[in-house]
């Protein structure tokens, strides 16, 4: 099982129950180490002291705040604790709103919380009554020396908590906008129809990363010296004219909705260096 993140009490109402937090997902991407181009050996990041000049260990190193150009206040470990609030041990329902008044453009980062020891029975209370009454739990949760804002919603087999960004962290752009007048009736009726004809059930196992999985290729080509192979050029799209015509050509080619793992096409890997091709076999002749 994941490490825990959070270890406390929720409360709603008199309600408490103890719970813990684990990250719900984490981003996948191939990383590399820095290396000498010379000789290839690995290359480590020295910390450095400019008014020493020289360089520190990390044992050596401390906080600090700058207030002013140049100018620091240190800060320990104790002294974060002490400004720790109420929420970084126990986290307060604050309010139930409708889960649908929540813009996603709020949520950061996701996290399952499961119920600890003597918790099993509120946890499922609370777990029932907000899959039946449509809302979800707004609470208060300080963790990772910043105090957040959570969403509580009940999941599949659990309650699932969003950290959020605060309002004044939602950028605010006014040229974000839409003209829905440019719209006409007939387009509209076409790009529904488009839309139906592409309709899906959700499965995010169809999903894949095709930039990391062509990546992995190329360093397993390369690992066992074989030819790497240079994954196919982008189409180059040029901007609609007519878009009637462009929706009645999408229509008419009748592209289906991305295929489950099951009927998928495997992504193509680096390949080997091709062998030559046989000669195609000539047709015989028949009299």
């Amino acid at each position: 099982m994941a490490s825990t993140v959070w270890k406390g009490h929720l409360t709603f109402g008199l309600v408490s129950l103890p719970v813990k937090l684990f990250s719900a997902a984490r981003s996948e991407t191939v990383s590399f180490n820095q290396l000498h181009a010379s000789d290839h050996s690995r290359v480590k990041q020295v910390l450095f002291c400019q008014a020493e000049d020289k360089p520190v260990a990390r044992n050596e190193l401390v906080k600090g705040y700058e207030y002013e150009k140049d100018k620091y206040v240190v800060i320990g470990e104790d002294d974060i604790k002490k400004a720790a609030p109420p929420s970084s041990r126990t986290m307060e329902i604050l309010e139930f709103v409708k889960s649908d008044q929540v813009d996603p453009v709020y949520y950061e980062s996701s996290y399952y919380m499961a119920p600890d020891d003597a918790g099993e029975k509120p946890y499922a209370l609370l777990f029932e009554a907000l899959k039946r009454a449509g809302y979800v739990g707004i609470a208060k949760i300080a963790m990772h020396n910043r105090e957040h804002i959570v969403i509580l919603r009940p999941g599949q087999r659990g309650i699932l908590l969003h950290t959020m960004y605060y309002e004044d962290e939602v950028r605010k752009m006014e040229e974000f906008r839409t003209d829905s007048s440019l719209v006409k009736e007939k387009e509209l009726e076409l790009a529904m129809t488009l839309i139906s004809s592409l309709a899906a059930e959700f499965e995010p196992v169809k999903y894949k990363d095709s930039y990391r999985e062509n990546l992995m290729a190329m360093i397993q080509a390369k690992v066992q010296g074989r030819q790497v192979v240079e994954a196919p050029a982008s189409q180059q799209l040029a901007p609609v004219i007519d878009i009637m015509e462009a929706l009645k050509a999408s229509l008419a080619l009748g592209k289906k909705p991305v295929r489950s793992v099951a009927g998928a096409e495997q992504p193509a890997e680096a390949a080997p260096e091709a062998e030559p091709a046989a000669k195609p076999k000539r047709a015989r002749k028949t009299g």
